[in-house]
Parts: structure tokens; sequence; C-alpha cells
């Protein structure tokens, strides 16, 4: 009896110091737990922190938030300015693939709507359990357990984070704890990230801006220099679609001059009414006006279908001192994320050189003119007051001399003589008449006018203006009809050179000579298939050519490459 009570006394410690270790050793897995945790915590603010690039940025906190916490999904919601709906969502663990079955990203309805209403940390063991969810779209997987918290930078909410399908059970209060630490860390990286870009995008328009100058004053032709500004701008904002919209003067209307991007046929060169058009709402409200959709915006209701494809976009007025001269508007693909203050804050100064640019070449033009005009009037002048006044004199001695001439053959070459005298005055007094007709109006009917200034306007399509030259008594001998039909088959050849055959540079010669008009024009592009041939408008050119008892002829041109279109009529 008393040799069991002192074993049954002996197994009393033993099993107390049993139960210690165990206490013990949970404790123990606790403070591993817990370090290892720490150590995950610290690398995930390590990894977020050392990226610069904003979108990488947040990319990386969603991807280290679902390793941290060991879940399945996880995903980052970035409101947009009007504090109401998601501008971006960035997922982590569904594939592109069951995305787009999907549809469109989340904006902020339902439950992520509630933590936009009310920036504060919320777990759930059941998402659809919320009074505030709204269920999921179809080929959306089936999620349970959630854990959201926001993300500021400085006082401001930037986004929130969100996790579902915790693998192993239910969120606790530590996860929320380790979510919202991580969550911090994450706003100073968005931060510095964000500070980073100004700083890269301040530097980039300054570049921009001494490159314009350089431009400007280096005599480049505007269209070039718009091409330019218009082309920086879209890779300094990560813009698709790149369009300067011009004012018509005189009309309601714009005219989008330049476009350049992917697919931008509906943007060149086309017509626009102000109204229900986002260049004209920026004219209309005299600022920067963006939209995080332009397909969708109720304020574009001209053909939202020519912005096909693309979403945020930004329109801002080009003006001077002198008035607005038009807009420029830049477009993003769809799925970009809508212009911040931070990059459009810049483009009214842009925009502002970008008028300059049209201001100045107004002015060159007008200079230019004013010298045509003075060089016109210089030779009108000469002519009439040395070389008529000599050919009547000469006219009226051989007129003298003919009484004196007894051979009758002698007589009758005199008198060729002055009636060729007098058909030469008659032509050097309509040139003069001419001459002073486009000094009087600088913007005449003539052909010369004419072809000067369908060859100005092509620069906006081929972005580059093309070398031209004319001979012969074109504003005399060139009947109207005959006017008519060059300036057709002109603007039909430079829109083939600038659309089919992508040409880099154009000639273009208008000779009248021995009674014949022949126009050419000489490219150094890819040439014209046979199927662009029929559709490119040459069988209407040839026509008219035969009509007028002409031709139109096609061949290569050699050396240069390219194609020469050759139209000749006969002027009698």
């Amino acid at each position: 009896m008393g040799g069991d009570g002192v074993e049954e006394a002996g197994q009393l410690p033993r099993l107390r110091l049993d139960e210690l270790l165990g206490e013990l050793q949970i404790r123990i897995d606790a403070v591993l737990g817990t370090r290892d945790r720490l150590h995950g915590l610290l690398e995930a603010v390590l990894s977020v922190g050392k990226e610069l690039d904003l979108s990488q940025v947040l990319r990386r906190i969603v991807e280290a938030a679902v390793v941290l916490l060991d879940c399945e999904y996880g995903a980052l919601g970035v409101i947009g300015q009007d504090r109401r709906r998601l501008s971006r969502f960035l997922p982590v663990g569904v594939s592109d693939e069951v995305w787009a079955q999907i549809g469109d990203l989340p904006s902020g309805h339902g439950l992520l709507g509630e933590l936009i209403r009310h920036p504060e940390p919320l777990r759930l063991a059941d998402l659809s359990e919320h009074p505030a969810s709204s269920g999921f779209p179809a080929h959306h997987p089936p999620m349970g357990s959630f854990l959201g918290v926001p993300v500021r930078v400085r006082d401001e909410v930037f986004g929130n984070l969100y996790l579902t399908e915790k693998r192993g059970g239910e969120f606790d209060a530590e996860d929320e704890a380790v979510l919202s630490t991580l969550a911090v860390a994450a706003g100073v990286a968005i931060e510095n990230a964000r500070l980073y870009q100004e700083v890269r995008l301040r530097e980039s328009w300054l570049a921009l801006s001494a490159e314009f100058t350089y431009s400007l004053l280096s005599g480049v032709h505007e269209t070039q220099v718009l091409k330019l500004m218009v082309e920086r701008a879209r890779e300094i904002t990560s813009a698709e679609l790149g369009v300067v919209v011009l004012v018509v003067e005189g009309s309601d209307e714009l005219r989008e001059a330049l476009a350049l991007g992917p697919d931008v046929e509906v943007h060149r060169d086309v017509l626009l009414p102000r109204e229900g058009t986002l260049a004209g709402e920026a004219l209309r409200v005299g600022e920067l006006v963006t939209t995080a959709d332009v397909r969708k915006d109720p304020r574009v209701t001209y053909h939202p279908d020519r912005w096909h494809g693309l979403g945020p976009a930004v329109a801002v007025p080009m003006g001077t001192s002198g008035g607005v001269r038009g807009v420029l508007v830049l477009a993003r693909r769809a799925e970009q994320p809508p212009f911040t203050e931070a990059e459009t804050a810049p483009l009214l100064g842009f925009a502002g050189q970008a008028a300059l640019a049209l201001e100045l070449a107004d002015r060159r033009r007008d200079a230019e003119q004013m010298s045509v005009l003075e060089d016109r009037d210089r030779i009108a002048r000469d002519l009439h007051d040395l070389a008529i006044q000599r050919l009547f004199a000469s006219g009226m001695t051989l007129q003298s001399a003919q009484r004196f001439m007894t051979h009758p053959q002698g007589a009758e070459r005199l008198g060729r003589v002055v009636d060729d005298l007098d058909s030469t005055i008659k032509i050097i007094r309509s040139t003069i008449f001419a001459l002073r007709s486009h000094e009087a109006t600088p913007g005449g009917s003539g052909l010369r006018v004419r072809v000067v200034r369908a060859v100005e306007e092509s620069a906006a399509v081929l972005g580059f203006t093309p070398a031209l030259r004319m001979e012969g008594l074109i504003d005399v001998d060139v009947p109207a009809a005959v006017a008519d039909d060059v300036v057709a088959v002109l603007g039909e050849a430079l829109t083939n050179a600038a659309r089919h055959a992508r040409a880099t540079s154009v000639e273009v010669a208008l000779v009248v000579r021995e009674g014949r008009l022949t126009l050419t024009v000489l490219d150094d592009g890819v040439g014209l298939d046979a199927e662009q041939r029929r559709r490119s408008g040459l069988r209407n050119l040839a026509e008219r050519a035969e009509r007028r008892g002409g031709e139109l002829t096609l061949e290569p041109g050699d050396p240069v490459g390219g194609m020469r279109l050759t139209w000749r009529v006969p002027l009698s």
C-alpha cells in the first residue's frame, strides 16, 4: 500500500511537467510563427518598396499580400477622381482567360463600394452574407472568406486592398493587423512612385519644350512641328491616339487636321460639329476636359464609335493671346487608367506652344505672300514700262518700214512680224492683268493660286509639303474648265501618294507649253498594286483626260522609285 502511494505521487509531477512542456512548445511554435510572419511582412514591405514604376508597385502590393496571408485571390482597387467608383482594378489569382469570360472589371458596386464609402478594415467569414453583397457575375470563381483594408497615401484614401479564400480557414484579427501594416507600407511606396513619376514627367515636358523651341527657331514647317509635338505627347502620356483639331474660320465646324496613332483613318481631315464632341466641349468651357471613357461619355454624342478601342481621353484648348486656334486630344486604350492631374497639368502650356506654332506659321505665310505680291507688282511694272513700250515701238518702226518695202514677199513677212508683236503684247498685257488681279485679291481663284493652295493643304495628310514647279502662262492659257480638272487631278494624286503609296517625298510639276498642259506628280512611295489602281480614283482621272483629248500615264518613278503620274491635255 505504501509503495503504491509513493508511485502515484511521483506520476503527478511528471504529468504536470508534460503539460507545462506541451504548453511551452505551443508558445514556442506561436513565437516562431509570429517571427516567420514578421519576417514575411518585412520581406513584403521591402519588395514593395523596391519598385518606382507605379503600375509595378501596385501589382507587387497585391502579390505580396496574397503570399503573406496565404490566400487564393487578391486585388487592389484604385479609387477614381469622383471618389465613388474604381478607376483601376488589379486582380491576382484569376487567369486572363477567366477574366475575359467574366467581362468588364469591377467598378465599385456591391461590397467593393462598401469599402469606398466606409474606408475601414472589413473582415467576413462569408462575403455573400454581407448586406452590401450583390453576388458574382457569370464565370466568376466562388469566394467565401473576405478581408479588405484601405490603402492611404498621406491623408487620402488611394484605394482598397482585397483578399479572399484564405487557405485553411478564415481570416483572423492577426491577419487584419498584418494586412493593415502592409497597406501602410504600400501607401508610402505609392507616394514614392508618384513623386518619381511626376519628376520624370516634368523632365520629359521640359525636354519637349526645348525641342519645340529649337524647331520653331530653326524654321521647320509647322506641320512637322505639330507632328513632332503630338508624337512626343503620346509617348509622355502613354496615349494611343493624338489628334489636332482646328477651328474652321467663319463656321461652327472643327477639322481634324492631324492624327497620329494606329487606325487613325477615321480622324484624318474630318469635319466635326462642335456640339457632341470632346473637342467642342473643351472649346465651350475654355479649359482642359477629361473623361474616363470617351465612348460612353454623355458629352460625346457625335459618332462615339469613332473611338472604338479607346477609353480615357483628355482635350485641351490650343490658344494664345490672339484667340483659340484648336484643340489637342489625347486618348488611351480602353483598359488603361484615366489621365491624372499630374499628367494633364503640363498640357495647358504644351497646347499653348502648339498654338504658337500655328500663329508663327500664319505670320510666315503672310510675310511670304506679301513678298510674292511685291515681286509680282515689280514684274508687272517692268513688263509695262519696259517690255510693252519697246515692243510697241518696234512694231511702229516695222510698220513705217513696210511702206518702203517694194518686194511683195518682204512686205508680207514684215506684216507677219508686226502681227506676232501684237500677239506678244496681248499676252504680256494678260499676264500683267493676272499679276495685278492677284495683288488686289491675295486669295484669288487663278489656277496658280489654286495649285499652290492644294499643295499646301496636302501637307496635313502627307506630313510634309511637296515640292512644286510651275512653268508657262498658266493663268492666261488654261480655260476655267480645264483648271477645275487640274485641281481635282492634283488632289486625287496627292491623296494616293499619302494613303496608298505611303510616300516620304513628292514633287509636283505643272507646265503649259506649245498649246499643251502637263501635270506630273512624282513620289518615292511603294507604288500602287492592281487592286489599289482600280479603287483609288485613277480611272476617274483617266476619263477626265480622255474627255479633253488627253491621256493619263503611270510609270515607275526611277531612279528614286515610287510612281510617276502624268496627266496631259491639249489646250486648243
